[in-house]
């Protein structure tokens, strides 16, 4: 028995989502003793993990570790909020475990591979086994391709024939089940990130046969083979993605009644300030207490919605969130959307649930074109469409160039080749010709790089045992260079070698539909072909 899941892998808690074949369905799967049964929620996998045994991989994960208590202490065997560590350059202590020093991305590894195993095997009714046939994992848009490396090592152990990977905000548009052609605001703020993504869903006539979504693994099956059936085609007008999420929100209630009470920060009481949130989205004023029978500490927190919103107005928390929205629809402009023509904002992620956050959407959008009926299920239900013939039709979200020497400002500067916003893959090639140097040149190098001009850079620390994060800088254009290596940079051996005044190679450049930078080379020389449909980086 063949059967396709799909994982919304979160910052502060996990989804997992089965089609029903009977029903023509998708079902939220509960895990007996991983899963937190909670009668407001879907069933909700809590983001923690316990390693007991690093050299042996031995964890305990989602609500057994809350059950056993195992979140309440500064131990270092606890980690939560791991996913925001995967891929970044993070400052501060990296715990050594049984002779080891443990990594945040073996930490998400040991996570998805204990839930994965939850799953199968099993055996249906006639007795055969199940086997996970397709599983699509969701990751940040912001983040695509950090993730996209991480998982690629990750899933080649996983017992699954196909693994594929989607965004968050393109996911929760198709979760909604949206009609075909409405022009969609996601609002994707979860526990560590919060995405923006303005989405098209159209209808495709043709046929498809090829592969859909963006592969990790491919068995030997191909899911597209025998279908031959009619595929949607979800557009990605725009995004724009921030690494802040309800954790943030968490750690600054912590350092408010620090502040106010002498609060000490610690995983206890940062677990009674998630209460107090969680509290707030539901009633105006919230109160926690807790007391521990051994050590008679007692803690008694008090809040309201009023002086919640004080304290993220103190933290510029809708400055960022205002910046994001006009960042997006600055995009979407581009593309000849204005916000009259947005149809629909989907509201997805827990953080969603806050009365402020969604005033604040508010303040821009019609309450009647605001949807938050199913904030935690809608992503893993949306990527589960990815093996019912659903097929992604995105852009790239970074412009890129190539370097040259500027000798005007006696520097390397970059020309910008391919513009954020184009759609891959890409139907024309762009051309470019070149020429020597210098006399009798061997060879033409070039190095492609990702170009942007950041407001603002998010840095990804600890401050104590706590993993936060902070916005620095401002102003600056970054550049990063995809192929600067030895043995990367040549596309283009010259024989005979090349000299000053004339044109020597052209060169054609496209984005495939995995992302990947292509070229071919012709010497106009020789008329010889140097290089074909060579890839030569990886785009995000």
């Amino acid at each position: 028995m063949l059967a396709s899941y799909a994982i919304d892998f979160g910052t502060s808690n996990t989804v997992i989502t089965r089609w029903n074949s009977a029903t023509q369905q998708a079902e939220t799967v509960s895990l007996p003793g991983i899963s937190q049964q909670l009668s407001q929620n879907p069933p909700l996998i809590p983001s923690l993990l316990y390693l007991e045994d690093a050299n042996q991989g031995k964890v305990v994960v989602g609500q057994a570790v809350r059950d056993r208590g195992l979140d309440l202490s500064s131990d270092n065997r606890f980690f939560q909020s791991f996913k925001r560590g995967i891929g970044a350059n993070i400052q501060g202590f990296l715990p050594e475990l049984d002779g080891k020093i443990i990594s945040f991305e073996e930490v998400g590894g040991l996570f998805l591979n204990q839930i994965i195993s939850q799953l199968s095997p099993s055996l249906n009714q006639e007795g055969e086994e199940a086997v996970i046939e397709s599983l699509t994992l969701t990751v940040p848009v912001d983040s695509f391709e950090t993730y996209r490396h991480w998982l690629t090592g990750v899933c080649q152990t996983l017992p699954v024939e196909q693994v594929r990977i989607l965004d968050e905000p393109t996911a929760a548009a198709l979760g909604y089940g949206i009609p075909d052609g409405d022009i969609l605001l996601v609002i994707d703020f979860g526990g560590g990130t919060v995405d923006l993504s303005l989405v098209q869903l159209n209808q495709n006539p043709q046929t498809s046969k090829k592969p859909l979504g963006f592969i990790l693994k491919w068995g030997e099956k191909s899911l597209g083979e025998s279908s031959g059936q009619k595929v949607k085609i979800a557009r990605v007008l725009a995004k724009a993605g921030q690494n802040l999420g309800g954790s943030d929100l968490d750690n600054w209630l912590v350092d408010y009644f620090a502040e106010t009470q002498g609060l000490t920060k610690s995983p206890l009481t940062t677990r009674l300030a998630e209460r107090l949130k969680i509290q707030l989205s539901e009633q105006e004023s919230a109160t926690e207490v807790y007391f521990n029978d051994e050590t008679f500490e007692s803690y008694e927190l008090k809040l309201d919605r009023n002086s919640f919103e004080t304290i993220l107005k103190e933290r510029q928390f809708f400055e960022i969130l205002d910046e994001m929205m006009a960042q997006l629809l600055q995009q979407g402009r581009g593309s000849g959307i204005e916000v009259s023509d947005i149809n629909a904002v989907l509201l997805v992620g827990g953080t969603v649930k806050i009365p402020a956050v969604q005033s604040w959407v508010q303040q821009y959008f019609d309450s009647d074109k605001i949807r938050c009926e199913k904030p935690f299920e809608a992503i893993a239900q949306g990527a589960l469409q990815l093996s019912q013939g659903i097929e992604i039709q995105d852009f790239l979200y970074h412009n890129y160039g190539i370097r040259y020497w500027d000798r005007r400002n006696n520097c390397h500067n970059w020309h910008s080749l391919i513009k954020a916003g184009q759609v891959y893959p890409m139907n024309q090639p762009v051309e470019l010709v070149l020429g020597a140097s210098i006399e009798n040149q061997p060879r033409i190098e070039l190095v492609v790089g990702e170009l942007g001009a950041d407001t603002s850079t998010t840095e990804v620390y600890f401050e104590g045992d706590r993993l936060i994060t902070r916005q620095i800088g401002g102003g600056k254009t970054s550049v990063q260079a995809l192929n600067d290596r030895e043995g990367a940079r040549s596309i283009a051996q010259l024989d005979p070698p090349g000299n000053p005044g004339s044109d020597r190679i052209k060169i054609q450049f496209w984005v495939d539909a995995q992302r990947s930078l292509r070229v071919s080379v012709e010497d106009l020389l020789t008329n010889q072909t140097l290089l074909d449909n060579q890839s030569v980086a990886q785009l995000r």
